[in-house]
């Protein structure tokens, strides 16, 4: 298998790589990890190395030769430190695309701190209101039975804290749509003051991080690309190289 692999990757042709991916992938139930160096326009895996550290990022910037590395346009990476600062060595004039999937994966994990807390709260009063909701706000309302979509649209008009956090979230998913960079910007600053003002904590900490990457996120307007290559590798045993 290793020499298979071997006359694989020596018959390989990168030429033409413009677009690529960085991206982490967990196995053995999440308690290991490799990082992935990934072709967007092909969906294909280009390298993989051990770990998700600055230290395997670094590894997987010297798998290009110095030609591929300056025909690369864009890299699609999150907002992790470790990747952003090895990936920006090996391709300097390279656009960062922070991930649009990551984006929502932060958003969404907010929406269910705020769903938690809430739920303490209530309980404490004795109100089931959210209990075994969690599903409802996290799952994409389009695939919704006709019990639950009832059941989830009665909740949103009941001016309860996640509601508000779940609209937050989902009203991100706008930026994604500009085609224009100061339309979109104009947009995050709407965006951002809203959520500034909703005092919900873990959601207003998403949204400072965004802020902080904000540059890096308008680059998806002009490349469009994300790390879906990645994220479909984890319901795949042999990914493509």
């Amino acid at each position: 298998m290793r020499r298979a692999v071997e006359r694989g990757l020596e018959r390989r042709q990168l030429e033409g790589l413009k677009h690529v991916g960085m991206d982490e992938k967990s196995f053995k139930r999440g308690q290991s990890y490799i990082t992935l160096l990934t072709d967007w326009e092909q969906s294909r895996v280009l390298d993989v190395v051990e770990e998700r550290t600055a230290e395997a990022a670094d590894q997987l910037g010297q798998t290009l030769r110095l030609e591929q590395k300056q025909a690369v346009e864009a890299v699609a990476v999150d907002m992790g430190e470790p990747f952003i600062q090895t990936i920006q060595k090996p391709v300097p004039e390279a656009d960062i695309v922070h991930d649009k999937f990551h984006v929502s994966q932060y958003l969404g994990e907010a929406v269910d701190k705020v769903r938690r807390q809430e739920h303490k709260e209530l309980m404490v009063q004795g109100d089931e209101t959210l209990k075994g909701t969690r599903p409802l706000w996290l799952y994409n309302p389009q695939h919704f039975s006709p019990d639950q979509a009832a059941e989830f649209s009665a909740l949103k008009d009941l001016q309860l804290k996640v509601a508000r956090a779940w609209a937050a979230k989902e009203l991100f998913s706008k930026f994604w749509e500009y085609q224009e960079e100061g339309w979109a910007r104009r947009f995050f600053k709407d965006w951002f003051g809203w959520v500034s003002r909703s005092r919900l904590k873990p959601v207003v900490e998403v949204a400072q991080m965004l802020k902080r990457h904000l540059e890096n996120l308008l680059t998806y307007l002009r490349h469009h690309i994300t790390n879906a290559v990645t994220e479909g590798l984890n319901s795949q045993s042999s990914p493509k190289f």
